[in-house]
C-alpha cells in the first residue's frame, strides 16, 4: 500500500500524527451542551471539545472541524439545531436514526450547505469557501457516477477537474486506487461494480488531494465482511497518519468495530458524545424516567419498587406510572421478566428524558 499523497496545496507540508487529550463526555441539555463527567486529562478542555481517542503524552492539536451553535432549516423543518462540536485528528463515529440530521451535518461540514445560524470552520476557514474545501474529502451516501467510465477513468477525471496536470492526475489516481484496494479492478466499468466497489471508488476520489478531514456518509453500507474489515483497517491507518475522520452510520454496532468515540444524533441535536463506555456508564448512573401504562398499574408499581434499580414510582395519574430507574439495561431486562412472569398487558412504554430517548434506542435495542 503506497504512502499518502503529498498535499494538494504545496504550502501545506506534512503533519505529524497527533492525537488529543481525552475530552469530557457531554449530553444535550437546553440549547447547548452540558458537561456531565470528565475523564482525567493533562489539560482541561471546554465542553464542546470532542476529539477522538486518547494517546498519552501527546500534545493537544488544533481543531480541524468546528461547529459553533449551528442551525439549519429546510423551510419550516429544522435539519440541525444549535450544534456545537469540535473534532481533532482521529476517528469519530456519528450515529443516529434516519432523519436525525447526520447527512445535514456532513453536508454543512463539506460546505455544500451554509448554516442559517452559527458557523462551521475547517482549519479556521469557513466551510463553504474554496480555502476550506482544500482540506476536505467527502464521500456521500448516494452514488453519482459516470456509469460508462471505468473506475480509473472516473477518478482520473475527478483529479483533472480539481486542477491537476494530466501526469499528476494519473499519478494520484494510481496511488489512491492502490490505497483503497481497487487497482486491479479499476479498468472495469463502474456500471458493473458491486456496492462495495463503488464505495471504494468514492473513497479514492475523496483522497486524491490528501485532505486533512474525511467526511464519510455510511461508508460501510453494503460492503461484504472482508471488504468491511479492509475498510476499517484503512480508516484506522488514515487516522494514525493524522487525518480527522467523521464516519456516519445508523448502526451503532457497525461503528463500534471502527471506533469507541461516538457522537449520537437525535432530532437535529447532538444527544451525547464521548467514548461509548462512558456514555453507557452515564446512563447507568443517571436516573431515567420511564412512562408505563398497563392493565395492572398498581400491582406493577408494587413489584417495581422491590427492584434495586428503581429509585421511585409516581402514580399521580391512575392511567400511567412514571418510573425513575438507574442502570437502564438491567432495569429493562428485569421489567421484561416481571411483565412475562405476571402476564401483564403493557399498553404503552416510553422514556421521557429527551437527552437519552434516542441513545437508549441504540444502546438497548439496536442489536435486535
Amino acid at each position: 500500500m503506497p504512502e499518502l499523497l503529498e498535499p494538494a496545496d504545496p504550502r501545506g507540508g506534512s503533519r505529524a500524527v497527533e492525537s488529543v487529550v481525552r475530552s469530557p463526555l457531554s449530553v444535550a441539555k437546553g440549547d447547548g451542551m452540558t458537561t456531565i463527567s470528565e475523564t482525567p486529562s493533562k489539560a482541561p478542555a471546554p465542553a464542546t471539545d470532542y476529539g477522538p481517542r486518547t494517546t498519552d503524552h501527546v500534545p493537544q492539536t488544533k481543531p480541524v472541524l468546528v461547529f459553533d451553535k449551528v442551525s439549519k432549516w429546510y423551510g419550516p423543518v429544522i435539519g440541525v439545531n444549535q450544534v456545537s462540536l469540535e473534532l481533532r485528528p482521529g476517528i469519530t463515529g456519528l450515529v443516529g436514526a434516519n432523519g436525525s440530521g447526520k447527512s445535514t451535518l456532513l453536508r454543512l461540514a463539506a460546505g455544500h450547505l451554509r448554516p442559517d445560524l452559527g458557523s462551521v470552520l475547517i482549519s479556521d476557514e469557513r466551510a463553504w469557501t474554496a480555502a476550506a474545501k482544500r482540506h476536505v474529502g467527502y464521500c456521500p451516501e448516494s452514488d453519482t457516477f459516470y456509469e460508462e467510465m471505468s473506475g480509473r477513468r472516473f477518478v482520473e477525471t475527478m483529479a483533472l477537474l480539481t486542477g491537476y496536470s494530466g501526469r499528476e492526475a494519473r499519478r494520484r489516481t494510481a496511488e489512491t486506487l492502490e490505497l483503497v484496494g481497487m487497482n486491479e479492478r479499476a479498468e472495469r466499468k463502474i456500471a458493473g461494480y458491486s456496492k462495495g466497489m463503488r464505495q471504494r471508488i468514492k473513497l479514492a476520489q475523496a483522497l486524491l488531494h490528501d485532505p486533512e478531514l474525511l467526511l464519510l456518509d455510511e461508508p460501510l453500507s453494503g460492503i461484504d465482511p472482508i471488504g468491511r474489515r479492509e475498510s476499517i483497517e484503512l480508516f484506522t491507518k488514515l487516522a494514525r497518519r493524522g487525518k480527522c475522520l467523521l464516519v456516519s452510520s445508523h448502526e451503532l454496532e457497525e461503528l463500534e468495530k471502527l471506533t469507541d468515540h461516538i457522537a449520537i444524533m437525535a432530532y437535529g441535536r447532538i444527544a451525547a458524545v464521548g467514548p461509548l463506555p462512558q456514555i453507557r456508564d452515564l446512563l447507568d448512573n443517571h436516573p431515567l424516567s420511564i412512562l408505563v401504562s398497563c392493565d395492572q398499574n398498581r400491582k406493577l408499581a408494587g413489584w417495581l419498587l422491590e427492584l434495586e434499580e428503581v429509585v421511585g414510582v409516581d402514580m399521580d395519574d391512575p392511567e400511567h406510572l412514571i418510573v425513575r430507574a438507574r442502570q437502564p439495561r438491567r432495569f429493562f431486562r428485569r421489567l421484561s421478566d416481571v411483565i412475562l412472569e405476571e402476564n401483564i398487558d403493557v399498553r404503552h412504554l416510553e422514556t421521557l428524558d429527551d437527552s437519552t430517548h434516542a441513545i437508549l434506542g441504540y444502546l438497548l435495542g439496536a442489536r435486535k
